[in-house]
């Protein structure tokens, strides 16, 4: 997928709605820019959009990061559930972070997110460490591919939708660095 344009509308102080236009179609973005080489990718479950787990945790982390130096950059699939479509969207994104002089780049997910979120780091030089919460295992098996990049994986044990069993598995699939936190009573 070849990127055919960008168009920015500036939306606050540090925040551009972004839409990234590609020979597939276009990716709209949510960026918070820190004038920094480091920014984050925030990729949520299969349904997309830019809150992410938690009512909008990604764009309150998003305006908190940017005093921290760490850009970020919210990313809606083109065509949310669609594995590999929305690992494409990713690597869509990590080009744009690059033409903004952004050269190391986290890749954080939730849920299906975790899992492309994986798959495209494999895929990509300028990741420097994925987070998957609460993941699942489809489109994760290729994990090993990650290392020698860091993984951390973070995941309720009492999570209805997803059993912490995937965060296990991918982490037994996983090779170092490589982290696991199972959040008791979550």
């Amino acid at each position: 997928m070849k990127i055919t344009g960008i168009h920015t509308k500036k939306q606050g102080p540090n925040e551009e709605k972004v839409i990234i236009s590609t020979s597939d179609g276009n990716i709209e973005c949510i960026f918070h820019d820190a004038g920094s080489n480091f920014g984050i990718i925030w990729l949520c479950g299969a349904l997309g959009g830019f809150d992410g787990p938690s009512f909008g945790i990604f764009r309150i982390l998003s305006e908190r990061m940017v005093a921290d130096g760490i850009s970020s950059l919210g990313l809606h699939y083109r065509h949310p559930g669609d594995f590999d479509e929305c690992v494409l969207d990713v690597l869509s994104g990590i080009k744009y972070l690059k033409q903004r002089g952004i050269n190391k780049v986290a890749l954080v997910g939730h849920s299906f997110g975790g899992a492309v979120a994986i798959q495209a780091g494999t895929m990509s030089e300028e990741v420097e460490a994925v987070v998957g919460l609460a993941s699942q295992t489809y489109g994760a098996q290729e994990v090993a591919k990650l290392a020698p990049r860091p993984l951390l994986l973070i995941h309720g044990e009492r999570d209805r939708n997803l059993s912490a069993d995937c965060s296990k598995h991918i982490y037994r699939w996983a090779k170092e660095p490589k982290e696991l936190r199972i959040l008791k009573n979550n």
